[in-house]
């Protein structure tokens, strides 16, 4: 398989083989992640032979993914439906940006772009999907299960069809009815091998049903974290994006801050870890970006914790918000979210509600841009983050849109004027 040598719990340290299926680190109940040789990646494929900037996916990084495409036997397994290899958008006119001297770009996880991959399902949550469904389809499961508040379950039907899967989803009943509709539509013209059902309000009771009803009957839950590092390795194609040379450059780099809306934080662990793969290959140094963990005021858990200076975060519920992807009340993945952003020098930070409706507003007017209410929460974190010094003139700033502003419609369509 590639370069992977092993699993390992991300907290114990406990190594594991990648060709059995596991959940959770049974020492600790935390997650686990892939470990590469990467010793024997630069060996064998010595000055970067592993990287193919040609391809618009985000297989692109080959022998540095968890399933290599060039290699005959993991090719196999892989339904490349042209996930990453997503565009940087130069935003340094943004009012905000302009004024405090910043480099300011999005990248941008929703719309398609001439010359760039397209997420088939217009968010990120495909990178970690495809890999999710590669592994999967390695290690002979058939029969998938996911709780979501709409996106990953979205994701994980598309590929989870294309790969000749079952798939169930729970999500709750108000999630946005693009997505929700996607899902319904899967589940009616694939009865049996898709499976809608409905919990909420969050994902929390999403995943109670699937454990109650499915998990013990033999699907195999993909949860975030709870699959063995798969859609850390998906998203870690992410933190290689953000890092990989421009073209007719070789040097590999790094933003000085990435702000990036943070539910679950599958994200930051897969950028984390791309970097410190990246590091070890000589290609960066050991400076890091500042992660800049951006939540509503509606659903901070990690902003608390973070303030509080406490190592995880505590379940609490709350009203919910318009960035749908941030309505996680708690998540297992959560102190290692907080690991590193203090080991980055960042900060987790919330926004109000009428800020992120405001900024979303501002930029569709402005630009007619399919930017997320995610993406806009980031945007409008903006201010707080340049007060506190979190970002500086003249750094190079990337904030993350996870995903299109189509997919939440009609929820946000009075804010498009």
């Amino acid at each position: 398989m590639g370069y992977v040598s092993g699993l390992r719990g991300i907290s114990s340290g406990q190594g594991y083989s990648s060709d059995v299926p596991m959940n959770l680190d049974p020492v600790d109940g935390r997650p686990v992640e892939m470990v590469l040789d990467l010793e024997r990646l630069a060996r064998e494929r010595a000055d970067g032979a592993w990287y193919d900037p040609s391809r618009r996916d985000m297989w692109r990084f080959g022998g540095l993914m968890a399933l290599d495409i060039t290699d005959p036997a993991d090719a196999a397994h892989i339904v490349p439906l042209g996930e990453g290899c997503t565009p940087l958008l130069d935003y340094a006119d943004h009012p905000v940006a302009r004024a405090a001297g910043l480099a300011l770009s999005v990248k941008d996880e929703g719309r398609p772009h001439a010359g760039f991959g397209a997420n088939p399902t217009q968010s990120f949550k495909d990178r970690g999907m495809a890999m999710v469904v590669a592994q999967a389809r390695r290690l002979g499961l058939s029969r998938l299960a996911v709780p979501t508040q709409g996106n990953a379950g979205d994701s994980l039907v598309r590929y989870g069809i294309a790969g000749g899967l079952s798939v169930v989803v729970a999500m709750p009943p108000d999630t946005p009815s693009p997505i929700l509709g996607n899902v319904a539509a899967a589940a009616h013209m694939h009865p049996g091998q898709v499976v809608l059902e409905l919990a909420g309000p969050t994902i929390r009771e999403a995943g109670a049903l699937l454990k109650a009803q499915y998990l013990e009957h033999g699907w195999f839950s993909v949860a975030t974290f709870q699959e063995p590092g798969w859609r850390i390795e998906g998203k870690k194609s992410l933190g290689l994006e953000l890092a990989e040379p421009a073209p007719g450059d070789t040097r590999w780099s790094l933003p000085d801050a990435v702000v990036y809306p943070t539910g679950g934080g599958t994200g930051v662990l897969g950028m984390w870890k791309a970097w410190d793969e990246l590091e070890a290959l000589g290609l960066i140094d050991a400076r890091r970006p500042r992660m800049l963990c951006v939540q509503s005021s509606a659903m901070a858990p990690l902003v608390r914790a973070f303030d509080e200076g406490r190592e995880d975060t505590t379940a609490a519920s709350g009203p919910g918000t318009i960035a749908f992807g941030l309505n996680v009340p708690a998540g297992v993945g959560h102190f290692r979210v907080l690991q590193i952003v203090r080991a980055s020098g960042g900060a987790c930070v919330a926004v109000e509600e009428g800020d992120i409706a405001a900024e979303f507003s501002r930029v569709w007017q402005q630009t007619h841009g399919w930017i997320g209410p995610e993406g806009a929460a980031c945007l409008a974190a903006l201010p707080q983050l340049i007060e506190r010094g979190l970002v500086k003139a003249g750094e190079r700033v990337v904030v993350v849109n996870t995903g299109s502003a189509e997919k939440y419609l009609p929820a946000i369509r009075d804010l498009m004027p």
